[in-house]
């Protein structure tokens, strides 16, 4: 099952950090990529690019697409559309249901204000609390419920450097030292 992250709108100024923050919560988590759709922020796609090179992984960054292609061919591919928002069904009630189906699915988040199309293509509309929440803790979230806290045990592919967990301090080790 893949797992891809749409983001709907990116405001330039306004969104920078958080769509960056999207692509490094949806990557630590398991997701396999992320289109931001509607344009193109070369700032974003190379922040998330670099940590990506250096963390290791092999997490996709797509942009410019139109939402809509992109949700039309996703239901050609048969995948799911799942999304995230503060008015649909209580994540616990429906995430044993998404998890059991091996379908890849396309996570929704918006930036701004979401069309009323989107709520009715997807096949789950997901309230992660009913209260107005960031679209950051909400990714997190449903990516913690849908692997079950498996992000804690991801092995990066190719990974140059790596987090060395401790009680205090911060260790990062090398993982290209001594080698050509």
């Amino acid at each position: 099952m893949r797992v891809i992250i749409l983001r709907l709108g990116h405001r330039y100024e306004r969104d920078k950090r958080i769509s960056t923050h999207i692509g490094l919560v949806a990557r630590a988590f398991g997701a396999d990529g992320i289109i931001i759709s509607d344009t193109n922020d070369s700032s974003v796609k190379e922040s998330i690019i670099d940590v990506r090179d250096r963390f290791g992984g092999e997490f996709s960054v797509e942009m410019g697409q139109k939402w809509q292609s992109v949700l039309k061919q996703w239901k050609v591919m048969d995948g799911e559309i799942i999304h995230l928002t503060m008015y649909g069904i209580p994540l616990p009630e429906v995430i044993e249901k998404i998890r059991d189906s091996q379908k890849n699915k396309l996570i929704i988040i918006g930036a701004s204000k979401v069309p009323r199309d989107v709520y009715e293509i997807a096949d789950y509309n997901v309230s992660i609390t009913n209260q107005p929440h960031s679209e950051v803790g909400a990714l997190a979230i449903f990516l913690d419920y849908l692997f079950k806290g498996e992000e804690f045990r991801l092995k990066f592919k190719n990974a140059k450097m790596e987090v060395i967990p401790s009680e205090r301090g911060k260790t990062v080790r090398d993982l290209t030292a001594g080698k050509e």
